[in-house]
């Protein structure tokens, strides 16, 4: 570990400020990005007009968004881990096969972190690329791993998780998101209904290795136009445990 003199502390607080932009929130100002990181305002500006200067954030004179840019700091470092690349040929030839966007993740923490996408249609306003995050309790990919964990530590994620609901539809109640994490353990696959954004239902399933751990988590999205959200067992289900089965067979 290293000591506390060879830490460079203006470099950790440019990457929470970098950090503080989401897909939900693209676009902040100095006052929203010391609000969300807790840095001081002077320090959160120096931080964004350092970002600006370099070409990794634009600004208009109130709001900062990112650049293109910044995807040289994480972008290599994705397509370079062999769980992305291994899966990413199964989400193409998948996306194929169903007529609808795939996409694999991992957990981080309270988050779901996108590692492969192969998309055949934009079904949400936001757009979903490698890196994107979502919060793990309402998503089908962030249940079925959370599904994976000891009861109490899936417990601990969303007691820490923002809960603060994104459509009608999500839910809220710690004691309702266990109970769809316990059924998604028992099931083996998770269905949302409309809890991310309004229009968009999902289904997941985890992804295990040859040792039968749980190292990642499958889904397809799709618009909300079946009659009932549990159409989507029979509609996808199938599909993405074939391909679950195929991975389980190569990934160590």
């Amino acid at each position: 570990m290293a000591n506390k003199s060879d830490i460079v502390g203006s470099l950790a607080k440019g990457l929470q400020v970098i950090e503080a932009f989401r897909a939900e929130q693209p676009r902040m100002s100095i006052s929203d990005v010391a609000t969300v990181t807790g840095l001081d305002r002077a320090t959160a500006r120096r931080c964004l007009l350092t970002l600006h200067e370099l070409g990794y954030a634009d600004y208009d004179g109130k709001f900062f968004t990112l650049t293109a840019r910044v995807l040289r700091l994480g972008m290599g470092a994705l397509a370079a881990m062999p769980l992305a690349q291994v899966v990413q040929p199964w989400l193409d030839q998948l996306s194929e096969r169903i007529g609808q966007s795939t996409s694999v993740s991992i957990l981080d923490g309270t988050e779901i972190v996108y590692l492969a996408r192969a998309a055949q249609r934009r079904v949400m306003s936001i757009g979903l690329m490698p890196g994107s995050r979502l919060a793990a309790h309402r998503t089908s990919m962030g249940r079925v791993l959370l599904a994976a964990l000891p009861e109490a530590d899936a417990r601990a994620i969303i007691e820490a998780s923002d809960l603060t609901p994104r459509t009608p539809y999500s839910l809220t109640d710690p004691a309702d998101i266990m109970s769809r994490i316990a059924a998604a353990r028992r099931d083996g696959y998770c269905v949302i209904d409309q809890e991310v954004e309004q229009g968009l239902r999902s289904i997941a399933v985890p992804i295990y290795s040859v040792h039968d751990r749980v190292v990642a988590a499958l889904n397809t999205g799709v618009a909300a136009v079946q009659a009932d959200a549990g159409d989507l067992v029979g509609l996808y289900l199938e599909p993405l445990l074939k391909v679950q089965d195929g991975l389980r067979r190569v990934l160590r």
